[in-house]
């Protein structure tokens, strides 16, 4: 049964008045032989795109149609705090407000956890799942099965197959994170175009089994990194991120660069090249 309890803008908090979202997770199992689980997405979100909400649903498809031992009781994502200092990086409480507006939107079980992006300084993903853990399974007592007894909840990160791919590059990840991360939780990894996961998970062999390996049966190659280039090139973003995002970036002016921003000096947005809409539907809607 999900919470019913008051949610509290992802936005809005700060560590002092952090609580952790509970509302759309479902903490009574309807199957008592399947192992519950909630999937975590780390990154940037900047700004969030349709590819990072169709993870969470391949990974359901993959969790439900492959007979794994889980059942999936929900999933979140947990955008970085600004000391990441990644380029392109909009300020937290932007990101957090995106990806709050995008679940609300899209999603009946997605939820946004702002506990890593108002963090003081950055937080490496071991972590960060170790913060659901103990939200989960210690604070929340993790999942009751139909019996009544209560079991642990499986928490595991879900990614893309470049974050695997920079996994088994020597060097990138030190030893003890990765084991941590793939030893104790694991991964449901996104295949993602121009990205060897053979090759990948052939320097990951200790922790093949805790590995999930999803296809892409509809290829999406879609970026942040070419969202925000596509908008300081004023073309249209339309069909690839949630249309209450585009309309988010246009109010508050995010992703501009001098002499390309979709927005004009008073805030408002600018009807040709603009996020909403192609300059050819603009045009073609006018003549109505």
């Amino acid at each position: 049964m999900t919470s019913n309890l008051p949610v509290q803008s992802p936005a809005a908090q700060t560590l002092a008045n952090y609580s952790f979202p509970r509302h759309r997770l479902r903490l009574s199992q309807s199957d008592s032989t399947k192992t519950p689980l909630v999937l975590v997405a780390c990154g940037s979100f900047s700004p969030i795109t349709y590819l990072h909400l169709r993870m969470f649903e391949m990974a359901s498809d993959f969790v439900k149609f492959n007979k794994t031992e889980f059942e999936l009781v929900g999933g979140y994502l947990s955008p970085v705090s600004d000391h990441y200092k990644k380029s392109g990086l909009a300020a937290s409480t932007h990101r957090l407000r995106m990806c709050e507006l995008a679940v609300d939107q899209t999603s009946n079980w997605m939820m946004v956890d702002p506990w890593e992006a108002i963090q003081a300084d950055y937080t490496p993903t071991a972590l960060v799942l170790d913060h659901f853990e103990h939200e989960i399974n210690e604070v929340l007592g993790g999942a009751e099965r139909p019996d009544g007894t209560r079991v642990p909840v499986r928490i595991a990160l879900l990614a893309g197959a470049d974050l695997i791919q920079t996994m088994s590059t020597p060097g990138v990840w030190s030893e003890k994170d990765l084991d941590h991360i793939l030893g104790r939780f694991g991964t449901f990894i996104v295949e993602r175009s121009g990205t060897d996961i053979d090759d990948a998970l052939a320097n990951l062999q200790p922790w093949k089994d805790n590995i999930y390996v999803i296809q892409q049966l509809i290829q999406n190659d879609v970026s942040s990194t070419k969202i925000r280039l596509f908008l300081r090139r004023e073309m249209s973003v339309q069909y690839l991120i949630p249309p209450v995002v585009i309309e988010y970036i246009e109010e508050n002016g995010l992703y501009e660069e001098e002499g390309t921003s979709s927005i004009d000096k008073k805030g408002k947005a600018k009807a040709p090249g603009s996020g909403r809409a192609s300059p050819a539907i603009e045009s073609s809607s006018s003549k109505r």
